[in-house]
């Protein structure tokens, strides 16, 4: 096996251990609606799962680790990816962020940084946020 095929067979786990937590913060409450599903569907296809394991992923507890990228850009991004299926229905609720919460923690962050994370994207998510983290995110440079 050559070191691209590793690579690829790595980002392909990695892929799958992140879509499954995804399917289960979807199913935290039992069921997976509608909006979810439109959200669990664009996330397989960016992430290159198939229906297969889709149905795999959603009929079995989660048997997938979490594995933490390295760079904190993409540990952002996997958070960010959560918090777009947990506010597919517009709310969070407290499983959610119990789920939300030992996530962030095996991603690699620390409790509090963890909590400051969580609580700042929620806030951001709601769409009720401060005027100094609105006029952070309107001076800040566009890449």
């Amino acid at each position: 096996m050559s070191i691209k095929d590793l690579y690829n067979h790595s980002e392909k786990r990695s892929n799958l251990a992140h879509f499954a937590a995804i399917a289960s913060l979807a199913a935290v409450d039992g069921e997976i609606n509608p909006s979810e599903q439109k959200v669990l569907d664009k996330f397989a296809v960016k992430l290159d799962i198939s229906g297969e394991e889709i149905r795999e992923v959603l009929k079995k507890e989660n048997k997938y680790p979490v594995e933490a990228p390295y760079s904190s850009e993409e540990r952002l991004e996997r958070l960010y990816d959560l918090f777009n299926i947990i506010f597919a229905d517009h709310r969070i609720d407290e499983d959610e962020v119990r789920l939300i919460k030992k996530y962030a923690l095996a991603l690699g962050y620390s409790p509090a940084k963890a909590e400051k994370v969580i609580r700042r994207s929620i806030i951001l998510f709601r769409g009720k946020f401060d005027f100094e983290d609105y006029l952070y995110m309107m001076k800040r440079k566009k890449k």
